[in-house]
């Protein structure tokens, strides 16, 4: 399986997930809270933060007709489009200065830009990668810019049928850009669990040959765990410095303890899943001690027929394997025997 380099970060089979901390409005539009929340998530284990990169004025109008009220069953509905974006959005400002303390913190800092003006931002911002929202995957000619930086690209695929994907992954590789992660994702905030399947995330690696990943907006730790032993190479969760001050993504993202909780579980799975090996360690081979032989399970006289009643196959190793008890069952002690002592051929006639 190939492997892409983001920043310093080495992302593939074998590798360590890239955990990424997906800051997204949990700013509440305060400077300080930004800094705070990319301390936690490097305190928590994150590899790296994720931004966002619009403006209200870059992503919708400001126009409160019929197309642009949200009412379709979300959290955030009651808003139009600008009113929810003006909340969430990242101003630009901050953003260079958020990258250079991530970087400064170890964290890789990248972003999901939602226009061109935004690549043009975040290319001289010199960012490592670059991630396509769920949303923006149909917008063909921003993932063909994108893909033209030449720097890997994360694509969600939320809102995505299959043909989107098809669609997003060429615009990739028609602009001479193979480095894509795909990334399984469910755009349902937060997302129930019977509606994540989770096992098309293998598939994708399959059907379009590419790193896969897992963008989750479940409430809880259980998926991106899940996502590890499935060989999720990259895991986004939104990452909150506090639930109560509430935001438009709180009810989805993690405080800072649970999300340490997970990048824990996360690199628990790695170290279980190991690799493919049948030879033991030298403290299983010591162990194999305790597995079954053949004793005799009391005395038995010289000249005497091994029986059911005199042999059995118990605990510990020390005698014959029990595979041999019918070839010495009907055959004859060649000494006398005492109860508790492992067979052995020099003792069968």
């Amino acid at each position: 399986m190939k492997k892409i380099r983001i920043g310093n970060r080495l992302i593939g089979e074998s590798n360590p997930v890239f955990i990424v901390a997906e800051l997204s409005a949990n700013h509440l539009q305060n400077y300080d809270l930004a800094i705070k929340t990319i301390e936690a998530a490097h305190k928590a284990g994150a590899d790296a933060v994720k931004l966002q990169t619009y403006t209200p004025d870059t992503i919708t109008l400001n126009c409160d007709n019929e197309y642009f009220q949200i009412k379709q069953g979300t959290i955030w509905d009651g808003k139009t489009l600008y009113e929810l974006y003006e909340e969430a959005y990242t101003p630009w400002d901050w953003q260079p200065k958020l990258k250079q303390y991530a970087e400064k913190l170890g964290l890789e800092c990248f972003s999901s830009p939602f226009d061109l003006t935004a690549v043009n931002f975040l290319e001289n911002m010199q960012v490592s990668a670059y991630k396509i929202a769920s949303f923006e995957i149909t917008d063909i000619p921003l993932i063909e810019y994108v893909a033209s930086k030449k720097k890997p690209v994360i694509i969600s695929t939320g809102i995505a049928y299959l043909e989107d994907i098809e669609e997003a992954v060429k615009a990739c590789r028609n602009k001479g850009n193979d480095d894509i992660i795909l990334l399984k994702c469910t755009s349902a905030y937060p997302t129930p669990m019977n509606e994540v399947n989770l096992r098309t995330m293998p598939d994708l690696a399959k059907k379009f040959n590419t790193l896969v990943g897992l963008s989750d907006h479940t409430s809880g730790i259980t998926l991106p765990i899940a996502a590890a032993s499935l060989g999720a190479c990259l895991i986004e969760k939104h990452i909150i410095f506090d639930r109560s001050l509430g935001g438009p993504d709180s009810s989805f993202s993690l405080e800072p303890h649970e999300f340490e909780m997970m990048v824990k579980s996360v690199r628990e799975v790695e170290e279980a899943l190991g690799t493919v090996d049948y030879t033991l360690s030298e403290k299983i081979k010591r162990n194999r001690e305790f597995s079954r032989s053949l004793f005799s399970i009391c005395d038995i006289e010289e000249g005497a027929v091994f029986t059911h009643e005199n042999v059995r196959s118990i605990r510990p190793a020390f005698g014959l394997a029990p595979k041999y008890l019918n070839d010495i069952l009907g055959r004859k002690a060649k000494h006398h025997i005492t109860k508790g002592t492992p067979l052995s051929w020099e003792l069968i006639d």
